[in-house]
């Protein structure tokens, strides 16, 4: 594949967002990002022009269909995007004495987990597919492999995002859109240094843009990382459902409650 020259990157204020920027930041390259936070993502923005990409910047909730829409829109007439990472998000989860999450946290997880990546593709769907070019990138996660006791909402929303990338991927790349699934374990980022649990193989969010640029780069259907992890994960659902459940349900974890709430 021919280098991406023009990028849009979602919730790249902060985490794998913001490492994701700064990976693709280099002279020719130009980024439009977005996230919630003004200030940092202004500084992402700074960052990303030091290494010589033109950067344009929108304080936007992926939440907000038509904000998002009509920036998305405008910012493909004036330079057609080469690639769109749907990387924002947010987590909730339980205490290990919890047995039920809050059901306006559940519904903020699934609106900027899931609405959110729907509000960001669908305004390129039709544009890609009229150049027969292009590349959608969503972000999911080991968690929508198989769902985990201590964050039943995130994990049905990342399970519902690898479904519907794996559906776009059969009908779009057919008329030249490459459709990438990025499966991710534990990254070092503000987003899950909250969580109290054991994190295998966990990388820096350096590390884990390098590895995604690099299968996006190749135009990979899927970029799972660490392979460890994400084999075990496979694995693990070809043992009987129960024996997996006993197995999880012994392991600690402290997945703290999302403060966010539906707008």
């Amino acid at each position: 594949m021919k280098p991406a020259r023009s990028i849009l990157i979602t919730g790249a204020s902060s985490g794998i967002g913001r490492a994701l920027a700064l990976a693709y930041a280099r002279p020719g390259v130009a980024l439009a990002l977005t996230g919630r936070d003004d200030d940092r993502l202004a500084a992402v923005a700074a960052a990303a022009r030091g290494q010589g990409a033109e950067v344009e910047t929108g304080v936007l909730d992926v939440r907000d269909q038509a904000a998002v829409a009509q920036w998305i829109a405008e910012l493909d007439q004036r330079r057609p995007l080469d690639l769109a990472v749907a990387n924002a998000g947010i987590t909730t989860g339980l205490a290990p004495s919890e047995i039920r999450e809050d059901p306006q946290a559940v519904r903020a997880v699934l609106g900027a987990n899931l609405i959110g990546v729907l509000n960001t593709v669908e305004p390129l769907i039709g544009p890609m597919c009229a150049r027969g070019r292009g590349q959608l990138a969503f972000v999911g996660s080991m968690a929508g492999l198989r769902g985990l006791p201590y964050a039943p909402a995130y994990s049905a929303a990342k399970a519902a995002v690898h479904t519907y990338a794996e559906s776009l991927r059969g009908r779009l790349e057919p008329r030249g859109v490459r459709v990438s699934l990025i499966i991710a374990g534990f990254v070092k980022t503000p987003l899950n240094a909250r969580i109290e649990a054991m994190k295998p193989f966990e990388l820096s969010d350096a590390e884990a843009a390098r590895i995604i640029r690099r299968g996006l780069d190749r135009g990979q259907a899927v970029v799972a990382f660490p392979w460890q992890l994400y084999l075990a994960t496979r694995l693990a659902r070809a043992l009987p459902a129960r024996l997996i459940d006993k197995i999880m349900a012994r392991i600690e974890v402290n997945v703290p409650e999302t403060q966010e709430r539906v707008p």
